[in-house]
């Protein structure tokens, strides 16, 4: 049994603060055992108001930090990141039950690249304006980028490191103060992050943590002071933030859900495309938002692909999570266990899709220390139809689903027939092909013959209801800032109709 953690409470003015009593309190659960690791303390309304002055505070000095400043704090920030990588990645296998194979390559090193991408990017002119003459000589137009202000940042439960670093390396990037609450589910990694921005020069106030569920995001997002509210998470949720946000004519940027297809095109190599459904269905144990759970595949094809399936999926090995061979692991709540779950009934009881593999009932393979932990059986469906509730909801767990189609033009129709559009990807030998269909599907996401890498050069967000905006890139800063234009007249008179005739 790992030992517990300190408890946690809301961080501002550059130290953690303790609420005044009487506080509230919530454990965070490992969810291999569901045993408690950490007491958190939710931010009464009192500690969220001073996290909010504390980022006002600190927003003139930080603003007017010069962006190479900003850069060499934020590169250090990622080399401490690194440093701290086996650490770091053990926080989150214990707060989110995804394996340590996973969470020491993907999670710390990720959220680093784009620490490190915004520094370059800023040091290097990615702040600077534009200049365009407008009469040569006479007159002239230039712009300039500016922070939006004090900002918050409310993160999901699935990556949550790097869904923080997503959010707050772009934003102190630009000049903004920052208020950042963790999701309930997984808060563990935000201390060890704003001690790790401290350590790497960011002064007191920039960076400020609350805690707590909904009621705390409402305040956030209700307060004057906060000019942009960023949030990943569900759609429903999504439009709630998005609606609160946007009634205040705050800047927002939602990265939300999604039900995204995986089209294996005629000509696809089968071994491949199974590869590329395994990763877009059961890495994270389905906990991921882009994944491509409606999997289309043409009929003439399936029977082969099924097949391949069925052999890859003995190479899903749930087990103790900081072994190096385990690559799977519990869902993140045991409320999300109980969601997981009952769509899986749903799918077997209401829907009566055939289960190929998977299913209702308990996971072999879990060591007996765990066996009380929330691990779900890897689950593919097949014979699906779209109307099919496991067909149409997000699941967000290790649950396939397998279509067939007879045309390329009809997958791509059903395929797009959705609210959400966050991602999607195609696998085929044609690259040109490939290309043409990826330009037919609505989503803001998409791969060829790959699925799930995400770096930090490479803008994403969603369409239709999967959100608005998006992170990483060139794009992902401007997210963060607002433009001035100036025109500048030189030619010594002020053009008016007002003159004498």
């Amino acid at each position: 049994m790992p030992p517990r953690e300190q408890d946690r409470h809301t961080i501002h003015s550059g130290a953690p603060h303790p609420s005044p009593p009487p506080s509230t309190t919530f454990q965070s659960i490992d969810p291999s055992t569901a045993l408690p690791l950490c007491t958190i303390h939710t931010s009464p309304q009192s500690s969220i108001l001073a996290a909010i002055a504390s980022a006002k505070s600190a927003l003139s000095a930080w603003s007017l930090t010069p962006p190479s400043a900003r850069a060499r704090i934020l590169r250090r920030a990622a080399t401490l990141l690194r440093a701290r990588n086996a650490a770091l990645a053990r926080i989150e296998t214990l707060d989110t039950g995804r394996p340590f194979s996973e969470t020491s390559t993907v999670d710390i090193l990720s959220g680093a690249d784009v620490l490190e991408y915004y520094a370059g990017l800023i040091a290097s002119g990615g702040l600077d304006g534009e200049n365009i003459p407008l009469r040569p000589g006479s007159a002239a137009v230039h712009t300039s980028k500016h922070p939006l202000g004090v900002c918050a940042a409310i993160g999901a439960w699935n990556y949550p490191i790097q869904i923080a670093l997503w959010k707050s390396a772009p934003c102190l990037a630009a000049g903004n103060t920052l208020v950042y609450k963790p999701s309930e589910f997984t808060p563990l990694h935000a201390e060890y992050l704003a001690d790790i921005y401290a350590e790497a020069g960011l002064p007191a106030g920039v960076l400020n943590v609350v805690y707590g569920g909904g009621a705390v995001g409402a305040a956030l997002v209700a307060h004057r002071d906060v000019a942009k509210v960023s949030f990943t998470g569900q759609i429903s949720t999504g439009r709630t933030v998005a609606g609160a946000a946007s009634g205040a004519l705050k800047s927002v940027t939602m990265e939300l859900g999604g039900k995204s297809a995986l089209i294996v095109l005629p000509d696809a190599d089968v071994a491949q495309a199974v590869d590329g459904a395994m990763m877009a269905n059961f890495y994270s144990s389905g906990q991921v938002c882009t994944n491509g759970t409606r999997v289309f595949v043409p009929a003439a094809i399936k029977a082969e692909f099924e097949a391949c399936l069925v052999e890859r999926m003995r190479f899903i090995r749930p087990g103790d999570l900081f072994a190096p061979e385990t690559n799977y692991g519990p869902v993140s709540s045991k409320t999300h266990y109980d969601k997981v779950v009952g769509y899986i009934r749903w799918g077997v009881e209401r829907d009566k899709a055939r289960v190929l593999c998977g299913g209702l009932g308990r996971l072999e393979g879990v060591p007996l220390a765990l066996r009380d932990g929330y691990w779900v059986r890897p689950t593919v469906f097949t014979d699906c139809r779209d109307e099919m509730r496991i067909v149409r909801e997000e699941i967000f767990g290790p649950v396939m689903t397998i279509l067939s189609y007879e045309t390329v033009e009809e997958a791509v129709s059903r395929a797009n027939d959705t609210e959400t559009g966050l991602a999607a990807g195609v696998f085929g030998r044609d690259l040109n092909e490939c290309q043409r269909i990826v330009g037919l599907l609505e989503a803001g996401i998409t791969w060829i013959n790959t699925w799930g890498e995400s770096p930090a050069e490479m803008a994403v967000g969603g369409w239709k209801q999967s959100g608005l905006g998006v992170e990483n890139g060139r794009k992902g800063l401007e997210a963060w800032t607002r433009n001035k234009s100036t025109l500048v007249e030189m030619g010594g008179t002020v053009p008016t109709v007002f003159a004498k005739l």
